[in-house]
């Protein structure tokens, strides 16, 4: 007897359990009448995120949304006034929020942002970086060769750091690769290339920004022993959301490439491009970068630069990285082909601050 009542007293306590985590739960309620139970995460620009157990993080369109039930204190940001922090209750086009000492009416219109503890702490976070703060990037080295009849030996070396905040951007890029290759006892360099550079971009609106970047290149194979490139310009953020970004840019450039032929040119450059970044999925994201580079002291000369990188998470620490680099100029040093492709693969090594 005493084991049945144990029994039932513990299927009672754990009935209470769920039902007690059931009415924590946050729920949002649509204007078609679907139902979402689990965790507001944020509001941001027109959609509303919660985190559900079944289908994880859901992102719906704001203007469908009918309730909100968020039993757990959520940041909430009116279009004017102070940050609230408390529980939040809405309803059409009213909401409510409940703080720790008083109640505030909204209309639903007038929250800019809804963010959860977590969401909150990163949007502080970005306010005021210390310029050590919030570097994420990726090392890779990647080694390639063959033995008997020929040897073959490639090293490729690369790094993508970038520092970006609520408001401006900074991004430091390197790559080398050397190549050589021993037949018959004749040894020979096959390629030989560094490229880097950094740049900065800050908005002046939430779509509009300012952009200025240096780079330096060198090219054994196309007699080039460093290009110089200084330039800035406008820039436009044409799509800005969790999954893609797309940035348009436009602008100027001072060109000073030096030749070992010997060859020295000095110009300047009108540019236009895009940078786009698309997160594939959690492991997986792709990034692109295009200029064209049109030179206005040489008239009819151009070039143009072309970069793409694939990388995929295999740890938490640990990617699998693919890039392709294309540099084309339209009047290459003299005995040289135009266009320069580099491909390289590798692994990398994370990090983030």
């Amino acid at each position: 007897m005493r084991n049945i009542r144990s029994f039932r007293l513990s299927v009672l306590c754990l009935f209470l359990l769920l039902a007690a985590t059931a009415a924590q739960a946050d729920q949002v309620v649509l204007k078609n009448g679907d139902r979402l139970t689990g965790a507001v995460i944020k509001k941001q620009d027109a959609g509303l995120t919660i985190k559900t157990e079944q289908m994880g993080a859901v992102t719906v369109p704001w203007d469908q949304v009918e309730s909100v039930t968020a039993d757990a204190p959520v940041y909430v940001v009116p279009a004017a006034g102070p940050t609230l922090h408390g529980t939040l209750t809405l309803k059409g086009d009213k909401a409510e929020v409940k703080t720790a000492d008083a109640v505030r009416e909204l209309a639903s219109g007038d929250i800019s942002a809804i963010r959860d503890e977590a969401e909150e702490a990163a949007y502080q976070r970005l306010l005021n970086p210390g310029w050590l703060e919030l570097w994420t990037g990726t090392g890779t080295v990647g080694f390639a060769g063959t033995s008997g009849n020929a040897k073959t030996l490639t090293f490729t070396t690369g790094i993508n750091a970038d520092r970006r905040t609520r408001s401006d951007k900074t991004s430091i890029y390197f790559s080398l690769i050397k190549a050589s290759a021993r037949i018959d006892d004749v040894s020979e360099d096959t390629a030989e290339a560094v490229r880097g550079g950094l740049s900065y971009g800050r908005d002046i609106t939430p779509r509009l920004f300012f952009s200025a970047f240096n780079d330096y290149e060198y090219d054994r194979f196309q007699d080039l022993d460093l290009r110089f490139v200084l330039g800035g310009g406008l820039g436009y953020h044409a799509i800005a959301n969790d999954r893609v970004r797309l940035d348009l840019l436009g602008g100027g450039a001072y060109n000073r490439s030096s030749f070992s032929t010997p060859l020295i040119r000095e110009s300047g450059e009108i540019y236009w491009g895009d940078e786009l970044s698309i997160k594939l999925n959690s492991a997986a994201s792709l990034v692109q970068s295009y200029r064209m580079f049109n030179d206005m002291t040489n008239s009819g000369m151009y070039r143009v630069n072309f970069d793409l990188g694939l990388n995929t998470k295999l740890l938490k620490w640990l990617t699998w990285n693919v890039s392709i680099s294309d540099r084309y100029l339209s009047d290459p040093a003299p005995g040289r082909q135009k266009n320069d492709f580099m491909y390289t693969t590798g692994l990398g090594i994370t990090f983030a601050n």
